[in-house]
């Protein structure tokens, strides 16, 4: 019987991750979906792709981590380039270009007028504060390790409804502020947080200025999530924690309005959307159909 694991992972290559390479004269191959295939290639998505062992993957010039079997992840910011491209190079040094085609995406713009400044830039004294908050969570993300937790797929880590979305942007006295990077679900103080997937956690801090109490779980090849605002961690850094298993609980800290749990998803630098994830990598799915992918 095929675990959920082995189906999770076979599912996602099979639906998200189609890609026949159609080779041309200079090199290049075009990532195509099979007709009648759910495919999310847009901003904000996940691609999961398959090389052969012994190959190497190059995204941005960047070297891309490959599992022994030559699976590779690439995430696509929130106003990532439509066209994107990856570069696969065989062991004897050819290379084939593969080009994807992103959909683009509208995003919630909110004008907010009359705003009170300490609540647009925060003070000078906090700054120092931000900016060692800053650093420590940049450096938890950077971590590229050989975990693929997230094969099993997401599930949702909190019951309630969803008051923010990814991308969406506020304007304050007609001044941007940086958009909204994950996903908001309102919940009473003390609900329980589950892990979406199984990981190790890299960042556990019970007060950061803007975040409050932040847990940060490597899923693996650069792809972590972030729980923000929390009243009460239940794990700590260096912890494994499994899929489904309360990691903290939601609450209000932080520069917040009220009570709910901000969820984000990243890779590496890249913030993805959680909202896609969990939509494009479920848990316990199974294939259809074995896949073709690239070589």
């Amino acid at each position: 019987m095929r675990s959920v694991r082995e189906g999770a992972f076979k599912k996602m290559r099979f639906l998200s991750l189609f890609v026949i390479p159609f080779l041309v004269a200079s090199g290049v191959a075009f990532g195509e979906v099979p007709e009648g295939f759910e495919q999310t290639l847009m901003q904000g998505s996940l691609y999961l792709g398959k090389t052969a062992p012994g190959h190497k993957v190059f995204y941005k010039e960047q070297l891309v981590m490959q599992t022994a079997e030559g699976d590779f992840v690439i995430g696509f910011g929130r106003d990532a380039e439509l066209e994107q491209s990856y570069i696969v190079e065989t062991p004897n040094g050819q290379r084939t270009t593969y080009v994807l085609q992103l959909a683009p995406r509208d995003y919630k713009i909110q004008h907010i007028e009359g705003v009170a400044g300490k609540y647009v830039t925060p003070p000078e004294s906090r700054l120092l504060r931000i900016k060692n908050d800053n650093r420590q969570i940049a450096e938890a993300r950077a971590n590229r390790t050989p975990r693929n937790d997230f094969l099993d797929g997401f599930l949702q880590p909190v019951d309630g409804p969803i008051t923010g979305v990814y991308g969406s942007q506020r304007y304050f006295n007609g001044k941007p502020r940086r958009p909204h990077y994950g996903l908001d679900y309102a919940a009473p103080v003390g609900t329980p947080v589950l892990s979406p997937a199984a990981g190790k956690v890299v960042l556990a801090h019970t007060d950061m200025y803007f975040s409050g109490g932040t847990l940060i779980v490597d899923h693996g090849m650069g792809i972590t999530s972030s729980f923000l605002h929390l009243s009460k961690l239940l794990v700590k850094r260096g912890d494994i924690v499994q899929q489904g298993q309360p990691v903290a609980e939601v609450g209000a800290t932080g520069r917040v309005t009220g009570a709910h749990l901000d969820w984000r998803i990243n890779w590496g630098s890249v913030r993805l959307d959680p909202e896609l994830i969990m939509r494009d990598y479920p848990v316990g799915s199974e294939p259809e159909s074995e896949s073709v992918l690239s070589p």
